[in-house]
């Protein structure tokens, strides 16, 4: 029941932080709602037993090899989350004067950031988001979770590529430049 009712505040929460863009599929915050729908839905599927081995005393072992892979995911996420939003704040120059009322106030960047996690990978905050998503699934891994994760990550592909589309609109050759010399989600790979 508990589960329920997490799913559903969560995801009531997660629907009024999205209303802007939930009518417009080609904006990044269409698909964005979707991924954290699947990532809240991973998180509630496995909240019995975050943090221990499956199908034993919760808490039991949380030097299981799925919580190893788990926890260095889940601190890399909180880490990247945190560093994309203050390069983009103290960078990014956002303003009001970027006249596009979808996107949030630090998302309004006037200036293209390409320092820090930037300087490797155009989407340090989806990528936080993709690395939350597969360190929840890790907590618990099961055919439902990984089928959560499969659909949060395609929903984090679609969004980083929507947001990618709107650079492109905004910052032009700058951005395409940019995306020529940097991976999407993970530094030297994708």
């Amino acid at each position: 029941m508990i589960e329920i009712v997490v799913f559903v505040t969560g995801s009531a929460i997660l629907a009024w932080y999205s209303r802007k863009n939930l009518l417009n599929r080609d904006r990044h915050g269409f698909y964005r709602f979707f991924a954290w729908e699947c990532i809240l839905g991973l998180i509630v599927l496995n909240l019995g037993v975050w943090g221990s081995d499956p199908g034993s005393d919760p808490g039991s072992d949380p030097f299981s090899w799925h919580q190893i892979i788990s926890w260095p995911l889940l601190f890399l996420s909180i880490f990247l989350v945190i560093h994309g939003v203050r390069l983009l704040r103290t960078l990014g120059n956002p303003s009001e004067d970027r006249n596009d009322p979808k996107l949030y106030r630090f998302e309004k960047t006037t200036r293209l950031v390409t320092t820090g996690a930037y300087r490797y990978i155009r989407h340090p905050m989806y990528a936080s988001l993709l690395y939350l998503d597969w360190g929840a699934f890790f907590q618990n891994p099961s055919l439902p979770g990984f089928c959560l994760g499969s659909m949060a990550t395609i929903f984090l592909t679609m969004t980083a590529k929507a947001d990618e589309n709107e650079c492109i609109r905004y910052f032009d050759s700058e951005y395409q430049a940019y995306m020529r010399r940097t991976k999407r989600f993970v530094p030297f790979l994708i």
